[in-house]
């Protein structure tokens, strides 16, 4: 076992209660820095059932499960629940042939999740940590996200989801707490999505189990207990490659996605009091492809743009972002785009709190928007 699986197993095992097994996650030190917000925009169709974050999820692969008979879900520990217990019950409910643990090897779980959708089948993968999916990158960059392009759309491994906790945890340091979403922005023939709550999450997992394309699901870990809401029981789908405005304002378009879209929300509220500042939230939602129109209208419209992630500024998302609206809204904007992000460091334990992109450097980035 090498040292890295040693320092997790170690991470679980402290997690672990000791009577029943069963997992304990506290991450009231990383859902201190926001207030999650309820999704306003969730839908309200049929019955719905309270739901946090991973409990959705959980809810969303075992709706495919049931679908799909040759829907397949594996990945580290998942048959005992996982770490998050986001496959809690599954093998349980649909067997060991069909919910499974793997080997601990990112790149065979990566490259038999793509042979297995390569046969038409449905492939749900687990990455225990974002963190971990490095050393599946070159599996699924170099034969997933190109499987259909080499093959001159005769063949797909369409129906490939990998599910990867992501961000800021509250204890997890350098090797728990990553946010790896510019690494495959920049690779065509995937879709990265990242959901904010569980309607959410829900709705996008459903949606990238039909996806012709292979999927990345980045699931903010500090949202799955944070995050509560009113969840339909029955399937439905988000859309990829939409961003949701959350809060029409006039004056400054913020604009994050997962846990950060919480702290913009609660941001833009502190703006109105303090200052008066009107500020429009938006929910990228999705990484690739990104919603161009609604983030340029925003930016044409307010003049002023402010984008917040976790991941560190250099070559961050946020900066494709600044970019396009650079090249499209030159003419509109009224300041230079502001970016709040992590900083150009590997990801800290105890500095935690003055890595991560929290309200009160947000708020200083907005009024230097306006004092322009």
């Amino acid at each position: 076992m090498s040292l890295l699986k040693l320092a997790d197993f170690a991470l679980v095992k402290a997690l672990t209660n000791p009577n029943n097994g069963s997992v304990i996650l506290n991450l009231s030190r990383a859902s201190s820095h926001f207030v999650y917000t309820p999704d306003s925009k969730a839908p309200v169709k049929g019955a719905t059932r309270k739901m946090n974050m991973f409990q959705a999820i959980n809810d969303a692969m075992d709706i495919a499960l049931d679908q799909d008979s040759s829907a397949l879900v594996f990945g580290e520990d998942v048959a005992f629940g996982g770490v998050f217990r986001c496959s809690m019950g599954l093998q349980k409910k649909f067997g060991k042939e069909r919910v499974f643990n793997t080997p601990l090897c990112e790149q065979g779980i990566a490259g038999f999740a793509i042979g297995v959708a390569s046969t038409g089948a449905t492939a749900i993968a687990e990455i225990q940590f974002a963190d971990y999916i490095f050393p599946a990158f070159d599996q699924i960059v170099n034969e997933a996200a190109k499987y259909r392009y080499r093959s001159g759309n005769l063949f797909d491994c369409g129906s490939l989801v990998f599910r990867a906790p992501c961000g800021a945890v509250g204890h997890g340091a350098c090797y728990h707490s990553q946010s790896p979403e510019a690494y495959f922005a920049h690779t065509p023939g995937l879709k990265i999505v990242v959901p904010r709550g569980p309607n959410m999450a829900k709705g996008l997992l459903l949606s990238c189990v039909k996806e012709k394309d292979p999927c990345i699901v980045l699931e903010p870990k500090t949202l799955y207990r944070a995050a509560v809401e009113e969840v339909p029981e029955e399937a439905f789908e988000c859309p990829i490659g939409k961003a949701d405005i959350l809060k029409v304002g006039t004056d400054v378009t913020l604009i994050g996605w997962g846990t950060q879209v919480h702290v913009l929300l609660e941001v833009a509220n502190m703006a109105k009091q303090q200052y008066g500042i009107n500020c429009e939230v938006i929910d990228l939602v999705s990484i690739l492809p990104w919603d161009k129109e609604t983030i340029c209208n925003s930016a044409k419209k307010t003049g002023r743009v402010l984008i917040s992630h976790e991941a560190p500024l250099t070559n961050g998302f946020g900066a494709e972002l600044a970019a396009t609206i650079q090249e499209e809204c030159f003419l509109h904007l009224e300041a230079p785009i502001t970016r709040v992000t992590g900083w150009d460091t590997p990801f800290p334990h105890v500095f935690e709190p003055f890595y991560i992109p929290d309200k009160y450097r947000c708020l200083a980035g907005i009024k230097k928007l306006v004092d322009y």
